[in-house]
Formats: structure tokens, C-alpha cells, sequence
């Protein structure tokens, strides 16, 4: 409880408020007019008194009555979790990409909210003859948030298409993209990796929203782009996650995930498990992936050891790292260089010199190293995945994988 009301507070200042007080209640279950109890809506009232505040952020998300109903009872405006996260998500967004998403979630959350937010003009509702402009206003708002929805849906399908068409123009390299909970430094690392100084970053929750790739040298002449991605965080609203599907989709074709996780943080594993709830709702949770373990540099040396004892024996694969330090990011480097070995491993492509087809068809999907003509064949020498080896076996080519040098 007192972690996720910690987290609040940290996004009520990412928004811009400044938090007075707070007050809890343990319930079996939230009282479904009201969230809270009677006696705890007493206590609510006269700390707002005290403390003058002028909005109440719940942690929860609250139903459009539970809203209402709360207003009715403080005389103040409410707001919940999602609804703050959102907020926050449109001051961040820097794109028009981002600005569509954010958008479209906002108009979905509020379109089932409409009643409460016409709540001044109740008295013209109900009965024959009394249905007067605050409900005509109502519905005419809905047919216009529900046309706007369409419209951004469409231009959001439009952008994702040419997210697919970009993609498609990276087939061949190797890629990762970096996932993990909000602020644990995954922009960070793709500015030290990169050596990119433009990229933002800032010590706050939600610092950066829109996707951004770059390459990244990892010596012996290999290369990888790199995809940053949104962070997530707990109770994440779902509009939020369905209206940023096409930014995500960096996940889902990437190689590799690097789940970024912040080694300082006492609470880790928790976010760790939201991370794994987002991705399995993506439907990426098994994509191949490699634990990054930042902020190390916070940690004393005792600390360190003791969380690398308790880490390798259930995620052997993780490396511990900081993007603050020199060199520290080099255990992510090798890592990455290991992967890259693994997944694209060089291989002896031998396919007939009049099939011009399936000689693009390599270069379409493969890494080309080298390509000679020997008798009435192509022998190419290339770095292709499984998938791609596999194809180019069944329409007629001889393949075989080499053993990279380790």
C-alpha cells in the first residue's frame, strides 16, 4: 500500500500538483457508489478542509458513478490513477504519433464519463417533456467523441502501415528493444550505447513517450538497432496499452528484448511482474530476452553481490549494468554481440545464377557478407535467422549454418 501510494504521489508531481495529505481505508471490497465508506468520506472531507486541497486522486480506477458521486459528496474535483497517468501521457507527448495515441485513450476513458461530466445540467433531465438541452448536448457530444474516435483509429492504422513499411526497410539488421518499467533508464542506455547526447532524459516517471531506434556499434564490425519503447507501470490504464499497439509493435518484431530492470529499487520484482502482464497482453512474453539489470552504481559493492547471487540462479542470462558510468555498459555490449551470434549465425546460402528471385529474396531478409559465382551457382555468405534459413530451404536454396568464432 504504501509503495503504490509512493508511486501516486511521484505522478501527481510528474503532472504538476503538489500533494497535502492522503488518506486509506482497507475495504473488502470498494463501496460501489461511493469507493469509500461513509466514515471515511467524513475523514476525506475534513482533511480537505484542513489542508485545502482543490483535487482528490484516487489510486484506483473509478467507475463514472463512484466520480460523480465523490464530486457530489466533496465539492471537488476527482480524479483517478487512470486518469492522471493520462494526463500525464499528454503533456509528455512530443509527436503527432503520440499525440493521436494519447488522444484516442483519452476520448475512450471519457466517453462513458460524459453524464458526470453534465452533471449542472441535471435538472433539465428525466420525463416527457423535460428533455431539454442538457441531454440533447449529451448525446450530440457522444456521436461527436464517437466520430473522432473512428477518425483517429483510422490515421493511427495509417501510421502503423508505415511503421510496417519501415520495418520491412530493416530487414537484414538484427534488433532489440528495450522494455522495461518507467524510469529504470532504458533512455539512458540507449543514449550511452548510441552515443547519441540529443536523446532526452530526465529523472521522472513517464520522461519520454515516443519510440526512437538507433544503431549501435558493438565491435568486430556487427551493428544492432536498438528500439526505445514507453515505460509501463502498475494498474497501467488499457486504453492507454490498445492506443499505443502500433508504437509497440517495435516489441514485437525486435530480436531480442532487453528487460530493463532498476537494481536500486527495493520493490524490482514487482515491477518486474507488471512488465511480464503488459508484454503477455502484447503478446510478446516469449520473445527471446535478455535481463538488464541498471542503476548499479547506487548499489555498494556487498549490495551488488548479494543481488547477483539472488538473480543468476533464477535469470543466468542477466547482465548488471549502468549507463552513468565508463565502461559500464560494456556486460550489455557482449551480451548483445552473443545474441546477435545466436540468433543470425553466418551462413553458406548456394542457390542456381537464374534465380534472381530468390537472390532477393536473401537480401530482402538477410544480412549479405559476401557473394561469388561458382559454376552455375550463387554461393552468398550471409547472417539470417532461423525463420529465414528455413524458407529459403523449402523454395529450393542449400543452406548451411557456420560456427561463428567465440
Amino acid at each position: 500500500m504504501a509503495e503504490h501510494l509512493a508511486e501516486l504521489a511521484e505522478l501527481t508531481d510528474t503532472a504538476g500538483a503538489v500533494v497535502v495529505g492522503e488518506v486509506t481505508q482497507f475495504l473488502e471490497r470498494p463501496n460501489p457508489g461511493t469507493y469509500l465508506g461513509k466514515g471515511k468520506l467524513d475523514e476525506l472531507a475534513e482533511t480537505i478542509g484542513r489542508e485545502g486541497a482543490t483535487l482528490l486522486i484516487f489510486d484506483d480506477e473509478l467507475t463514472p458513478a463512484q466520480g460523480r458521486n465523490i464530486e457530489e459528496l466533496t465539492g471537488r474535483r476527482v480524479m483517478d490513477r487512470a486518469e492522471l497517468i493520462l494526463d500525464i501521457f499528454a503533456t509528455r507527448a512530443r509527436t503527432s504519433e503520440a499525440r493521436l495515441q494519447v488522444e484516442l485513450a483519452q476520448l475512450e476513458y471519457m466517453l462513458p464519463r460524459l453524464t458526470r461530466m453534465w452533471t449542472h445540467l441535471e435538472k433539465f433531465r428525466g420525463g416527457i417533456g423535460m428533455r431539454g438541452p442538457g441531454e440533447t448536448q449529451l448525446e450530440t457530444d457522444r456521436r461527436l467523441i464517437g466520430n473522432r474516435i473512428r477518425v483517429l483509429r483510422d490515421r493511427l492504422a495509417d501510421i502503423q502501415k508505415s511503421r510496417v513499411v519501415q520495418r520491412h526497410g530493416r530487414r537484414g539488421a538484427f534488433t532489440a528493444a528495450l522494455v522495461g518499467y518507467t524510469n529504470v533508464g532504458k533512455s539512458s542506455i540507449l543514449r550511452a550505447l548510441s552515443a547519441d547526447a540529443n536523446i532526452f532524459v530526465e529523472n521522472r516517471l513517464f520522461a519520454t513517450l515516443d519510440p526512437l531506434t538507433r544503431s549501435v556499434d558493438l565491435g568486430d564490425g556487427r551493428q544492432v538497432l536498438v528500439s526505445d519503447t514507453v515505460g509501463f507501470i502498475r494498474k497501467l490504464p488499457h486504453h492507454l496499452v490498445a492506443s499505443f499497439r502500433a508504437t509497440l509493435e517495435e516489441v514485437r518484431e525486435a530480436d531480442v528484448l532487453l528487460r530493463v530492470v532498476d537494481a536500486s529499487h527495493p520493490t524490482w520484482e514487482d515491477h518486474r511482474q507488471v512488465v511480464d502482464g503488459v508484454l503477455t497482453e502484447l503478446g510478446v512474453q516469449d520473445r527471446p530476452t535478455l535481463y538488464v539489470f541498471n542503476k548499479i552504481d547506487k548499489l555498494s559493492p556487498p549490495e551488488l553481490a548479494a543481488l547477483q547471487d539472488r538473480v543468476r540462479p533464477v535469470l543466468p542470462n542477466a547482465v548488471f549494468v549502468s549507463a552513468t558510468v565508463e565502461d559500464g555498459l560494456e556486460p550489455l555490449r557482449r551480451a548483445l554481440l552473443a545474441a546477435e551470434r545466436k540468433e543470425r549465425p553466418l551462413t553458406c546460402v548456394r542457390l542456381p545464377l537464374s534465380d534472381g528471385k530468390l537472390l532477393a529474396e536473401l537480401h530482402r531478409q538477410g544480412e549479405v557478407i559476401d557473394q561469388r559465382a561458382e559454376g552455375d551457382e550463387w554461393v552468398v555468405t550471409a547472417r539470417v535467422d532461423a525463420a529465414t534459413a528455413g524458407r529459403l530451404t523449402r523454395l529450393g536454396a542449400t543452406v548451411k549454418t557456420d560456427k561463428d568464432p567465440t
